[in-house]
């Protein structure tokens, strides 16, 4: 995937220092360029976007409506690349390889030169004074600030993203685009809903799913790769940096094949449900916690051979053997209206909230919070 471009960072600084200060010569001043220079970074800015960023009158620069929309963005952005020496260059590259994990890797992602990269990489922890990234062993990893410097970045990245298409939307250019972190149980139903209704409303919006388990997803939406993300909740205490929004209870059950040898139980019991292997996700998911406080201490006599999140997977290997799993029958909607799995309830009531989750500073543009809207209006109908 490659990484998208990324406007002059000098053109930004300089339109946000004029919005600030309401004149040329001052904000020319604050961000080290001539009056002229300032002038024709702002001209270059306004013709990328199309439109026009300020009233010039005699008494100084008068921010126009879309101006007064980016302002605020831009502003937050800068603040986060955190100097006005950084260059579009320099920040393409260090991303790159902060996601990509090696110069050879993100030059495929880039389509630049590995020696272009690694010039740039040098160059930007120069003009920070930092060290950004460093060598152990055969492996090329950040350092700590490097980390630090590679998600405010991406945040910045994303409030720059998030600004050009706020002008987009007022000037009826474009409709917009959205990256959704999907955990498991939003693809089955509540996600491919919420995506119809909205395209109902809009057309042309481009929508991005990625799919992922939490600790797969939860990184890219902290560093502004994601806008949120869609699944079973987690404990407050660990999320300092992040909001959860709760949308609906999901109830999950046994699922079991139509020829298990418990499928025709009405009544389920702990010593019958040890009596079988299951295929559960890893340790650290919620639906495990689950399945552990329901069999208690009776869980240590079960066979647990196979761990795997893949609702794909999972369904395979239920439908050839005798396995047990505790999953939503909305995941396997299809396989049990068809009448090839089984959904039992459990013998002790499990119940998980899901909803969405986003950056605790996290301003959606306006599109964003239409699809938040759809995406609560959906939840509570399906639950």
């Amino acid at each position: 995937m490659m990484l998208e471009q990324i406007p002059n960072i000098r053109h930004l600084a300089a339109f946000a220092a004029t919005v600030k200060h309401g004149s040329a010569t001052r904000a020319a001043t604050a961000v080290n360029l001539t009056q002229p220079a300032l002038t024709q970074a702002i001209s270059r800015l306004e013709a990328k976007l199309g439109c026009q960023l300020f009233e010039r009158e005699p008494n100084g620069m008068r921010p126009t409506d879309p101006a007064l929309l980016l302002a605020p963005r831009i502003s937050e952005a800068i603040e986060k690349i955190g100097s006005n020496r950084v260059t579009a260059t320099q920040m393409r590259a260090f991303l790159a390889l902060a996601r990509s994990g090696s110069y050879a890797a993100a030059a495929e992602r880039t389509g630049v030169a590995p020696a272009s990269l690694h010039r740039a990489v040098s160059d930007l922890a120069l003009s920070l004074e930092e060290r950004l990234v460093e060598r152990r062993g055969r492996h090329l990893v950040l350092t700590r600030k490097g980390e630090r410097r590679a998600r405010n970045l991406g945040l910045a990245l994303a409030e720059i993203r998030s600004g050009f298409a706020e002008i987009d939307a007022w000037m009826g250019k474009a409709a917009g685009k959205i990256v959704i972190g999907a955990m498991p149980l939003s693809r089955a139903r509540w996600l491919p809903q919420s995506i119809l209704a909205l395209e109902k409303k809009r057309t042309g919006v481009k929508i991005v799913v990625v799919e992922g388990s939490y600790n797969e997803l939860s990184g890219p939406l902290r560093d502004g790769e994601v806008d949120f993300l869609l699944g079973a909740l987690r404990q407050e205490e660990s999320l300092d940096d992040l909001v959860q929004t709760a949308v609906f209870e999901d109830r999950p059950k046994v699922i079991m094949r139509k020829s298990h040898p418990l499928s025709g139980e009405r009544q389920l019991t702990n010593a019958q449900l040890c009596e079988f292997p299951w295929i559960l996700p890893g340790n650290e998911t919620p639906l495990h916690r689950y399945w552990s406080d329901m069999l208690g201490q009776s869980r240590e006599s079960v066979e647990h051979g196979i761990e795997c999140g893949s609702v794909l997977t999972i369904r395979e290997l239920l439908l050839e053997t005798d396995l047990l799993t505790l999953l939503s029958p909305d995941q396997l909607r299809v396989e049990i209206e068809a009448g090839l799995l089984v959904a039992s309830a459990t013998p002790a009531p499990v119940k998980r909230m899901i909803g969405i989750t986003t950056r605790r500073d996290w301003r959606p543009t306006a599109l964003q919070a239409e699809m938040l809207s759809i995406l609560n209006k959906v939840g509570i109908q399906i639950s």
